[in-house]
């Protein structure tokens, strides 16, 4: 059972491929803490989704194209339109989205490239949703009561109980993201809980490799800010969440 956490997608991925080429892994259960991007859930819960994406691989069409133009190389299988695409038009500040355009124009989501080790040598896959071990997601709803700390002390508190949640999917990017805008487009297209930098890449390697996998994530964060929620809160709320994250971890580990 291999458990860790690192500061970006590539160290991430490598550590991972190392803990399982080297040592005789059961599983990996990655944990940390995260963005949320659920406005459903709050600061501190710990959330455990079934699905993980690597949302920041795009393919940037150029000024003049739209949704039905053909992306550079779409036609041999590099890239795709099929799952979706973000218009940076579309957030102009609202007085002058009526008549202005954007140089930027659109983003289209990219599913990776994997050779998993069953498969045909040099037979490429293409993955955008990932899903974490079955055994392991089954095991992980029996902490949905599972106690966590609210406070750090007598003055810092959260404003709610913090839970354990068990969600559907999460992202990840080599982005650190604090872009309310960004944050809800990403929840309304993807329905994603928690937004974090590292967790896709580590289940795209388990996933190459065949090795059971589980991601624990603690909300630390709002991802761009809420006026509802006061500074002190989340000054704090960073290091009580990771204490969280690692505790729901212990005791998934012990079940399991």
């Amino acid at each position: 059972m291999g458990s860790q956490s690192c500061s970006s997608n590539i160290n991430a991925a490598v550590t991972t491929q190392l803990l399982l080429t080297l040592f005789r892994i059961g599983g990996v259960v990655h944990f940390g803490v995260a963005g949320n991007a659920n406005p459903g859930l709050n600061l501190g819960d710990v959330t455990i989704p079934f699905q993980w994406s690597h949302s920041a691989l795009w393919s940037w069409q150029r000024y003049g194209k739209g949704p039905k133009d053909e992306l550079p190389l779409e036609s041999s299988g590099d890239f795709t339109r099929a799952i979706g695409y973000l218009k940076f038009s579309d957030y102009t500040v609202s007085h002058l989205r009526p008549t202005f355009d954007n140089l930027l124009n659109n983003v289209w989501y990219q599913p990776e490239e994997i050779f998993p080790v069953d498969g045909t040598p040099e037979v490429r896959q293409h993955a955008f949703w990932l899903n974490v071990d079955p055994h392991y997601f089954e095991v992980s709803k029996k902490l949905v009561n599972f106690k966590l700390q609210r406070c750090i002390n007598s003055t810092a508190c959260l404003p709610t109980t913090p839970k354990v949640a068990i969600v559907e999917r999460g992202t990840s990017g080599s982005i650190y993201l604090d872009n309310e805008a960004y944050r809800n487009f990403l929840a309304h297209k993807f329905r994603v809980s928690p937004v974090d930098m590292e967790s896709a890449s580590v289940a795209l390697v388990c996933f190459q490799q065949m090795a059971p996998f589980i991601a624990v994530r603690a909300l630390s964060d709002l991802a761009g800010g809420d006026s509802k929620v006061p500074a002190e809160v989340e000054t704090f709320a960073s290091k009580l969440s990771a204490y969280n994250a690692a505790k729901v971890v212990v005791e998934l580990v012990r079940e399991i």
